[in-house]
């Protein structure tokens, strides 16, 4: 590490959802960053207004809130590079593709969409580039003074890099080690838009140059324009102040075949999305983590494990954990299969190790949603003996019903077929036997009991064991069965098993 203090950014556009790959780019710039007490900066690169999305900006803070991974820099924040959003740093691009012109690295380009759509119909593989750039209209092709003239009536054009043809260029990668490229095979792509705005490859080295970013990490699909950055940053003259760059690994679809997609998603049922995002113009709503009942630390937790690891076995680690631990020479350079059992997994094991009174707010809001008020501390309860039996925190409701409500079905074929007399009168008997007993009684007490009481009839304990579960929760599910009666009182038992005789008793 350089004395320099770390500053790192993530700089996404605000044109839909964040995919979990996207939070991952931020969860390791943001543990980098404070790893080594350094700045995590957000600036948001809006400088493409066709694909602008009104609300993706506020959905970007939004998720990064719900995360817990806080900017220190932002559009909110402020910060003293400020402004953090591109479209209000216009101004400051021109000057930079100016000089860029003046000193022959890029050029003037006047052609029109539908001439470059022509050139890319009529030639093949066209590249606007070293091939053909001297046929086209531009200030390579046309004499100074139709330039002038041309730039005097206000013709639109672009700013486009000029390419070396046969030029041979390497960096090295933070994960990847040594990369290298032909400038040949990368075309003249363009730094400034006919509507003043720049694009990313512009901007992103501008940006990075003024807020002083030393580490960059994005993803691997922006290798192939990294040699369009170098050259930047060679050109502007500021290659001392390059950023370390590190390209992280494809999130992979779950065969491992391509990177995982939205579609993927909605094809194998599960979210890619950090919450959900609801695109306005086509109605569609895309589901996400949090609303499918992660919490923020297991999905954090699970991203990290998509293509990191701290060398050992251990796959738990909380944000502070992460910090501690993280390292950037061990991300994986290959991509990370993603694996929705293993993501529920980490979200299960997450629900076990966090406390009630966190999980409490979510479960109040479930039992509204569902119509039911319950006193505080007889919710508590009841999380206490369901939360290591759920994968999400949205499941409660699902396996917690009826503890709030009676069952409203039974599963009879579960009982009917072995069910007799006897033991309608043994349930008959344990009616009496609660009533006499102690209404603070404990599980293990009435277990003791209930057993006993089995002996005296005759009757295995084991073959009451389930039709009493599906009395009082419906079905072959739940906890302890007695740690299940002991909440409900002995009262609420008693009303229950009233009920369930009644169905197991009445003809088929």
């Amino acid at each position: 590490m350089s004395d320099k203090k770390v500053r790192v950014r993530f700089a996404p556009s605000p044109t839909g959802g964040l995919h979990l790959g996207g939070v991952r780019t931020v969860l390791f710039n943001y543990l980098f960053a404070k790893k080594y007490k350094g700045d995590f900066v957000l600036r948001i690169e809006d400088t493409d207004q066709g694909r602008y999305v009104a609300g993706a900006e506020d959905y970007i803070m939004d998720c990064l809130k719900w995360c817990g991974l806080i900017p220190d820099e932002s559009p909110a924040a402020g910060g003293h590079f400020a402004p953090y959003r591109q479209s209000e740093r216009k101004a400051i691009y021109r000057e930079y593709a100016e000089r860029l012109v003046m000193q022959g690295h890029a050029y003037y380009a006047f052609d029109t969409t539908e001439e470059l759509e022509r050139n890319r119909r009529e030639i093949p593989n066209f590249q606007y580039g070293h091939a053909y750039r001297d046929s086209l209209r531009n200030s390579l092709s046309l004499t100074q003074h139709q330039v002038d003239q041309l730039l005097d009536a206000g013709e639109p054009h672009v700013i486009r890099i000029k390419m070396p043809e046969n030029e041979h260029i390497h960096f090295t990668d933070m994960i990847r080690g040594n990369v290298s490229f032909e400038t040949g095979q990368s075309d003249d792509k363009v730094l400034l838009k006919a509507d003043g705005m720049p694009t990313y490859h512009l901007a992103v080295v501008v940006d990075d140059y003024l807020m002083k970013i030393t580490h960059a990490f994005r993803g691997e699909e922006w290798l192939p324009s990294a040699p369009v950055h170098l050259l930047l940053w060679e050109y502007l003259g500021w290659k001392a102040n390059m950023p370390q760059w590190a390209h992280l690994p494809l999130i992979l679809k779950p065969d491992g075949h391509g990177k995982l997609s939205k579609r993927d998603g909605a094809r194998l049922g599960f979210p890619v999305y950090a919450m959900n995002w609801f695109d306005e113009k086509t109605g569609e709503l895309t589901p996400g983590f949090r609303e499918k009942g992660f919490l923020p630390v297991a999905f954090i937790n699970m991203l990290a494990m998509l293509g990191w690891n701290d060398g050992t076995d251990r796959e738990l680690f909380s944000l502070p954990d992460l910090i501690d631990k993280f390292s950037i020479e061990r991300v994986n350079k290959s991509g990370a299969k993603f694996d929705y059992e293993k993501a529920k997994w980490f979200n299960a094991e997450w629900i076990k190790l966090t406390a009630i009174d966190k999980l409490l707010p979510d479960v109040e809001e479930l039992l509204n949603e569902n119509g039911v008020q319950a006193e505080k501390e007889y919710i508590k309860q009841v999380l206490a003996l369901v939360k290591d039996r759920l994968n999400f925190v949205t499941s409660f409701w699902k396996e917690a019903s009826y503890f709030f409500e009676q069952p409203k079905e039974y599963d009879l074929d579960a009982v009917k077929p072995k069910w007799t007399d006897a033991k309608t009168e043994f349930f008959q008997s344990f009616i009496v036997m609660l009533n006499d007993s102690d209404p603070s009684i404990e599980a293990a007490e009435m277990e003791t009991q209930f057993k006993a009481l089995a002996e005296e009839k005759g009757i295995k304990a084991g073959e009451l064991m389930l039709p009493f579960r599906i009395m009082l929760v419906g079905g072959k599910f739940g906890p302890h069965v007695f740690d299940i009666a002991v909440l409900l009182g002995k009262d609420g038992t008693i009303k229950r098993i009233h009920k369930a005789l009644e169905a197991f008793n009445s003809p088929s």
